[in-house]
């Protein structure tokens, strides 16, 4: 079934069905002040951090609720109904609604009854708060009263979990006071007096939260969540609704909310215009904030339209038109905005991570900033610098980087302390390996390569220019050898379900190491360091030839050897005897000959391949596995358990375009992508416009169901897979190669690109239905030897004819 459909001229997704298989959200804000909002207006609100700035609850892994709901009721029939479809819930055949994500803000439109109503959910453009404006319509034929309600409710602490279990102390520290146009939510309030003398107790400190109305006259106010809701009453038919009035009283002791309501008298066709604040604000700053609000019409356009050109703007780097109107909208529009959520967010807050997580996983982060150097380079590079300070001066990553990160005095998983406050007990074998590709990417769209020298501190102490950090992340790997002189397993391999440790060797971080040697080889050419450049390049031949003898199995390359020394991934294994990853890296790192590639690639079609995608690995863990093998936690088909992890989704892809394989890659992609999906979302459930961790394998009876959508690596492995491989855009350190490889159907494809200041127009053509290779290529005019375009050939705006 179809709940909706892409506008991509607007970069709106347009929920028609509000009855959607799972919440289908939005993401708000900034790193100041964020926000995620379902299409029934479910969701929750942080400041900074979503572990310890919660503003807004909500109750995980239930029915969507509480949320930022706005109430109309018609006090003439009493009728009442909300203004997102839920949740009240009216009856499909007479509440007609619209929901439309788009960037950064969400807008939803019902009719019911006769009024019409519009609500544009945001937080205005580098702000910290968030706006809902709301726009009632009469359209029936006489006049209409009506009181519209909205309602917040808010947490008792601001950290999640302390709101939730910690009941004997969250909920006597918490009390609300109206004020005019506003309800202000005080935690910590008895604590005024302390604060007045700029003095803590416990290191805290009085807290405020805003709940106003702007632009109607309040007539009613509520600040005390059972007042509101009335006993054995829930969201969908509130006391403070129903009754058509709000009872004023406020919350000393209980759970806090803000309620206020407006009374509007609506002539046929007239509107009425109205705002609801939220937002962790003062006394002072919350009258001035109500204040600016005052005329919400005005305003709020002027907000939404700045909104707008910021993400449009940031989008435009970067757009395609192919014969795939699936792909266009992912990569024009969603995939690159889902790569800018995770590049902000991690896996810190969505409606799986519940927020607790109150930092930046090392390898997660370093690959997500992959996904948006093309897009936005230099925001990139700042990302960069922070994910280089997080590295030890040992070389290895801190698998947490605290929000907090102060570089140069941060404890590693060699203290005790650290491994306390963050509970990562260890170092893991692949979290600095990634500065590698992703480096290497900024380097090459931008051509700064000057950033090599730049000067940036370890996470514990001393400082090393960026060149140095990437050496020394070699050196961790080459100084955490096993038995083989494989790179050991450590903690974890980037799949956290093999505990491999410090005996244990892996190949997927063995396929890492060949391409961090080869980057760097290159580098120390770049940089003419001759010594070090020869010394990598002896380097990477006896490990490459080391690696090739120990993991070349017949068909495959294996995953690796255990503590005990046993091999994991042989063709004759029970199970799990064959790996998607090590296939794909092989491929991915240089390691692979011509005819290996293509021997592995085709064994990884014929043993993992479905029509959701590429399974992890096959088949699952039951009976055989060994003691590090901790997939076998899970049922057969999911997540590591020969699930589809949609992350490796993104390499497969990149590997087989690098052997020319467009009808394959491209087919990976669609199997993969969630506009594709847009038809059978009863069987993905997940959002289709964004990324899902993983998709349920072959063993798994909900096979094609996906899961823990938006925050995951996959937004940014599929980006690379896409652009990289099957679009063919790769650029070097001082240029500018294509090489798509795409389905032979394809007549060909045009790209728009910004690349280094310049305006690159590319055009391919494909008139002999090829998957990949070319027979020219010109730049302005004039045939380039190759495909390949020196960066000082171009001219501030360029014309590339590729014919393949």
């Amino acid at each position: 079934m179809q709940y909706g459909y892409f506008d991509d001229k607007e970069r709106e997704y347009v929920i028609t069905c509000p009855d959607t298989p799972a919440p289908w959200v939005n993401y708000l804000g900034s790193p100041e002040y964020g926000a995620i909002i379902s299409n029934n207006a479910g969701g929750y609100s942080f400041a900074k951090s979503g572990a310890n700035g919660r503003i807004l609850r909500y109750v995980f892994n239930q029915f969507d609720e509480p949320g930022r709901y706005i109430y109309i009721r018609d006090n003439l029939s009493k009728d009442y109904w909300s203004a997102s479809w839920q949740p009240v819930g009216k009856n499909l055949t007479r509440y007609k609604s619209e929901c439309r994500h788009g960037m950064a803000y969400t807008k939803m439109r019902a009719l019911y009854a006769g009024i019409s109503s519009e609500v544009l959910y945001y937080v205005p453009l580098d702000a910290a708060h968030e706006v809902w404006a709301v726009a009632v319509r009469n359209d029936s034929d006489v006049v209409r009263e009506l009181t519209v309600t909205g309602y917040a409710e808010f947490t008792n602490n601001p950290n999640y979990e302390q709101d939730q279990v910690n009941l004997q102390y969250s909920q006597f520290i918490t009390r609300t006071e109206f004020e005019n146009d506003h309800i202000l939510q005080l935690i910590h309030g008895n604590l005024d007096a302390v604060a007045a003398n700029g003095k803590e107790v416990d290191n805290k400190d009085v807290g405020y939260r805003l709940f106003g109305l702007a632009g109607q006259r309040v007539s009613g106010y509520c600040g005390n969540k059972e007042s509101f809701l009335g006993r054995y009453h829930g969201y969908g038919d509130p006391q403070g609704v129903t009754t058509g009035k709000l009872d004023g009283s406020m919350n000393y002791n209980e759970n806090a909310c803000g309620a206020l309501s407006a009374v509007l008298v609506l002539n046929p066709g007239e509107t009425a215009h109205l705002a609801f604040i939220v937002g962790a604000k003062n006394r002072e700053e919350s009258r001035a904030l109500m204040a600016r609000y005052a005329d919400p019409a005005a305003v709020c356009p002027e907000e939404l339209a700045a909104l707008k050109a910021h993400w449009h703007t940031r989008l435009e780097n970067f757009q395609i038109h192919t014969p795939s109107a699936e792909m266009n909208s992912m990569i024009n529009t969603w995939n690159a905005y889902n790569c800018f959520m995770t590049f902000t967010w991690s896996r810190a807050a969505s409606l799986i991570y519940c927020g607790l997580r109150n930092g930046y996983g090392y390898r997660d982060t370093v690959q997500d900033i992959q996904g948006v150097i093309h897009l936005a380079p230099e925001q990139a590079a700042e990302k960069i610098r922070f994910m280089l300070s997080a590295q030890v001066d040992n070389g290895g990553g801190l698998p947490l980087v605290k929000f907090t990160h102060n570089p140069g005095h941060e404890d590693t998983p060699d203290d005790p302390s650290y491994v306390q406050e963050t509970g990562h007990p260890a170092y893991r074998a692949d979290d600095a390996l990634w500065l590698f590709p992703t480096v290497y990417k900024y380097l090459a769209e931008t051509g700064n390569l000057a950033f090599l020298d730049e000067v940036i501190p370890y996470a514990n102490k001393g400082a090393a220019t960026v060149y140095e950090h990437l050496q020394r992340a070699i050196d961790f790997s080459l100084e955490h050898l096993g038995p083989h002189g494989m790179p050991a397993g450590l903690y974890a391999d980037w799949n956290d379900c093999l505990r491999l440790g410090a005996e244990g060797e892996s190949s997927f971080v063995a396929f890492q190491l060949v391409l961090a040697l080869r980057i760097q080889k290159q580098l120390a050419e770049e940089k003419g360091d001759a010594a070090a450049a020869e010394k990598l390049a002896k380097q990477l031949a006896d490990f490459s030839a080391l690696v090739e003898k120990l993991c070349w199995n017949e068909d495959r390359y294996i995953r690796g050897f255990t503590e005990k020394g046993e091999v994991i991934g042989r063709r004759t294994d029970p199970e799990a005897n064959l790996w998607l990853n090590p296939q794909s890296w092989a491929v991915i790192s240089g390691l692979a000959d011509s005819e290996k590639a293509e021997t592995i690639l085709h064994t990884v079609q014929e043993g993992l391949n479905t029509e959701y995608g590429v399974m992890l690995m096959q088949p699952p863990y039951h009976a055989h596995a060994f003691d590090g093998a901790l997939a076998v936690i899970y049922n057969a088909g999911v997540k590591e358990n020969a699930g589809i992890f949609s992350q490796s989704q993104g390499w497969i892809i990149l590997a087989e375009a690098l052997c020319g394989h467009g009808n394959r890659a491209f087919s990976y992609y669609k199997a993969n992508s969630p506009a594709e999906q847009n038809g059978c979302a009863e069987i993905r459930k997940l959002e289709p416009y964004c990324y899902g961790q993983f998709t349920e394998g072959k063993d798994s009876p909900h096979f094609g169901r996906s899961h823990v959508h938006w925050l995951t690596g996959t937004a940014s492995t599929m980006m690379v897979g896409a652009v990289e491989g099957i679009l063919g855009v790769r650029p070097d350190l001082h240029g500018l190669r294509l090489s798509p490889s795409i389905p032979a159907a394809w007549d060909g494809f045009t790209m728009e690109k910004s690349f280094r200041g310049k305006k690159l127009h590319i055009t391919v053509q494909n008139p002999a239905h090829k998957e990949s290779g070319f027979t020219s290529l010109m730049l302005n005019g004039a045939a380039m030897p190759d495909n390949y375009i020196p960066a000082d050939k171009l001219a501030a705006e360029n014309e590339i004819v590729l014919t393949m």
